[in-house]
């Protein structure tokens, strides 16, 4: 078994805002494999939102995205469940980028369970949480927010949003 140093679970930590503990389980879990580690903490934190998703969110922000050139606005009401992570640097990062996709991307809905029978056009375009962010095509919207649930410990959602788009 690799030997789990401090500046390892450091830099695990820092990659993944996982607690010390949590770090070196996953290190350990992983003899010392820094990627394997990364994806256990991934996955930990994937339960751990699934656990919290019934948790209401009465908190949060609402963030607005303007476009260069002043073409599209967006308005995204992103919600938590307490002021104190509404406040955190992450949460008003996840807000910012889900604002951006929203302007980059124009879905119609948040969720798949919010579509209707006329909306044309697969998931991964139709549905917010189903596209691909961005920034990073090999994540969804969704896996974004469940990586900073299992951050802040609490339950993040996208309550709703709307894209202004000049002309239309």
């Amino acid at each position: 078994m690799a030997e789990i140093t401090t500046s390892l679970i450091k830099e695990l930590r820092e990659a993944t805002g996982a607690g010390v503990m949590e770090a070196k389980r996953a290190l350990e879990e992983a003899n010392g494999d820094m990627a394997k580690a990364r994806e256990i903490i991934r996955e930990r934190g994937i339960l751990a939102a699934a656990k919290r998703a019934d948790r209401e969110t009465s908190q949060g922000v609402v963030e607005s995205y303007i476009h260069a050139g002043g073409r599209i606005g967006v308005l995204v009401e992103l919600n938590c469940e307490t002021d104190f992570v509404a406040n955190t640097e992450d949460f008003r990062t996840l807000a910012r980028e889900i604002a951006m996709q929203i302007a980059a991307m124009n879905p119609l809905v948040v969720s798949k369970e919010d579509r209707t029978p006329e909306m044309e056009g697969p998931d991964s375009e139709v549905v917010l949480l189903e596209q691909p962010f961005i920034r990073d095509a090999s994540r969804t919207i969704g896996e974004l927010i469940r990586e900073v649930v299992a951050k802040t410990g609490e339950n993040i959602r996208v309550r709703r949003f709307v894209r202004y788009e000049l002309g239309r």
